[in-house]
């Protein structure tokens, strides 16, 4: 049989982040060998580019809304970096396509900016802007039609705008200070300042003092106008609705919701506005969308589910990258995919929006599908009793492998991240190719993990390295116990968190393993946390330690402190543009390694950030890794 090729994997394009005006559907792709937007017709077309070749746009996970489509103005807004930089500029190109242009000047060239809010309708847009220059974070508002740009509120913490009352001109704006740690505003004309709704501000709390989490999200004005709808974990650690009512701030009600048909474990993921008393709910249960229609009854405060748009039939089993919907003709467009079929787009519409009809047709290389690894269920009760979430990933019956198979160890990034059935995400790909070459791949969803409430989420803060850390020491134990595997020959593999857990666990349990991978991870916490962008050195203050207060703790629980330990080979994957794990990091442990005489590769890919996204270099970085794993689980020459 002859061998896999990542090529094969790779040749199924992205399509992600579509948005649809008329009969006219945008998205992003790679179709160009980098991710860029592109223009088709409903009911298909061919692709064709709005951009010019060889600008590269950022992974949609990475930002707020990587464009906006404005009809009106007959532009398109787009949000700009360069080669994975993360410096976010608002740009405009025509309807039709063209090259980018500033949308509003330079106003904003001192903020790293994106967009977390718009108006079509008003040709509105609002962002988020980190300072390049010191702790500060900014929301305005953009007139895109003038360029008029008005400051909201600004915060040393992050704050966004998380729902408009168009007609009313108000703003509900949210400060988030860690996970679930937020407070609510509202933005009034009147005034042109946001006064305080509800929850407790930090700088006004006592030392030690413990308010409940709000994790006030996605925020929506009733159509009265006399409430907010909001999403809050003040009813349910899995995420609710909640309702405030305008004239009494201070209370929070709880919204029953009605009519869910799923089943398992998960959590509610965004609320969004639909038109009048109709909106969108989206849940992530067991890893996998399901997105409901309902309609909110402001009197009984009930939220009545009335029809899945995705979670069964064709968009059973997988994850919703991300909908669109447009109110103009009623309809949904998202895309899609699962743990063993790319992303594709679909319309969900017709009468009670009971038709779907897929839009794109991609589809892996000269592979089977009986080749390629559904995964199971590989859940596990760790060390103290805590249920994680898991799946085992085993090379299919069908390419032959006999005996126990070596494993590869993935760890996801975040922490407060979760690894899904995501064929859209860089590590599905490649859970798939080592499958493919014979491996079997453990992907588990330790504590500090999204995706199972705000509680499980929580145990990683101020313990990277504890906790999360004997999760997977504990699941290397169970494993032992499958005699499908052979984890006598066992590597562990990261990106970003995932990368700092993979140099956690090679340096601090070496016995474990016999290679590591190592993808943009702090090594050093101090250094780490010193060389992130200024706007978020007080979250990470908050949520991994204070670098002065907690100076010890942070040595001990970085794998500096302990990186002469290590046994295994080492690779270690970087970005040169990366901003959140700046070159230097990496650098750093190369270098370490090196005068000390251990094995340890290096990858550095001049036009990358915290991803890797061309072509070509996703090609050479799959490749490499697998090479690697090859090479020293299965003692082949590469």
């Amino acid at each position: 049989m002859q061998a896999a090729r990542i090529e094969s994997l790779l040749s199924a394009r992205l399509f992600q982040a579509p948005q649809i005006v008329g009969d006219r559907l945008f998205f992003a792709s790679n179709l160009g060998g980098c991710l860029s937007l592109y223009a088709m017709d409903r009911g298909g077309s061919v692709p064709e580019p709005l951009l010019p070749p060889g600008l590269a746009l950022q992974n949609p996970h990475l930002v707020a809304r990587l464009f906006q489509v404005y009809p009106k103005l007959g532009k398109i807004l787009l949000m700009l970096d360069h080669n994975g930089d993360e410096n976010y500029q608002p740009m405009f190109i025509p309807l039709d396509g063209g090259y980018p242009e500033p949308a509003l000047g330079d106003t904003l060239s001192d903020y790293r900016c994106q967009l977390d809010h718009y108006d079509t309708d008003q040709n509105l847009a609002y962002f988020f802007a980190e300072s390049r220059n010191e702790p500060l974070s900014v929301s305005f508002r953009a007139d895109l039609a003038t360029g008029e740009v008005t400051e909201l509120f600004r915060s040393m913490y992050e704050a966004f705008v998380a729902g408009s009352d168009s007609e009313r001109d108000r703003l509900a704006l949210v400060e988030g200070y860690t996970a679930g740690d937020s407070v609510l505003y509202l933005w009034e004309p009147e005034t042109g300042e946001a006064r305080l709704l509800n929850g407790r501000r930090l700088e006004e709390r006592e030392p030690g003092e413990e308010v409940p989490l709000t994790s006030f999200g996605a925020a929506e004005f009733t159509r009265s106008g006399r409430g907010l709808l909001l999403m809050t974990s003040l009813f349910e650690d899995t995420y609710g609705l909640g309702y405030i009512a305008l004239a009494e701030p201070e209370t929070v009600a709880r919204v029953q919701v009605r009519g869910q048909v799923h089943e398992g474990l998960g959590e509610m993921e965004n609320l969004k506005h639909l038109r009048d008393d109709r909106y969108a709910l989206q849940y992530n249960i067991d890893g996998c969308s399901w997105l409901y229609e309902g309609v909110f009854d402001e009197a009984t405060l009930e939220m009545s589910l009335e029809r899945v748009i995705c979670g069964q039939g064709e968009l059973a089993g997988g994850v919703m990258d991300s909908f669109y919907y447009d109110k103009a003709n009623d309809r949904f467009v998202l895309s899609f995919s699962t743990a063993t079929s790319p992303t594709q787009l679909y319309t969900v519409e017709g009468p009670s929006l009971g038709e779907t009809h897929r839009q794109t047709r991609e589809r892996v290389l000269g592979l089977p599908q009986e080749h390629l690894s559904a995964g199971e269920d590989a859940s596990f009760t760790s060390h103290d009793g805590l249920r994680v979430s898991a799946r085992l990933y085993l090379p299919s019956p069908a390419l032959g492998f006999e005996g126990p198979r070596p494993l590869v160890y993935y760890v996801h990034g975040g922490p407060q991240g979760q690894e899904r059935p995501d064929f859209a995400w860089f590590s599905m790909p490649l859970i798939q190719f080592l499958t493919l070459n014979g491996f079997a791949v453990f992907v588990p969803n330790a504590r500090g993990s999204t995706g199972y409430g705000l509680s499980y989420m929580k145990h990683v803060d101020r313990d990277w390295g504890g906790q999360d850390r004997l999760d997977h020491v504990h699941a290397m134990k169970l494993l032992a116990d499958d005699a499908r595997l052979d984890v006598g020959r066992a590597g562990v593999v990261g990106r970003s968190y995932g990368g700092y857990m993979t140099l956690t666990l090679a340096t601090r349990h070496p016995e474990l393993w016999s290679a590591a991978v190592d993808m943009f991870g702090p090594y050093d916490l101090l250094t780490f946390t010193d060389r992130v962008p200024e706007t978020w050195k007080p979250y990470f203050a908050i949520a991994v330690g204070d670098p002065v207060k907690d100076k010890a703790f942070l040595v001990e629980r970085s794998p500096r402190h302990y990186v002469d330990d290590i046994q295994c080979p080492l690779l270690v994957i970087q970005g040169k543009n990366d901003p959140r794990v700046i070159e230097q990091e990496s650098r750093d442990v190369v270098e370490h390694l090196r005068q000390r005489g251990k094995e340890v590769d290096y990858l550095m890919f001049p036009d990358e950030g915290h991803d890797v996204l061309k072509y070509e270099n996703r090609v050479h970085c799959y490749n490499t890794i697998t090479d690697f794993f090859r090479k020293h689980l299965m003692n082949e020459a590469t």
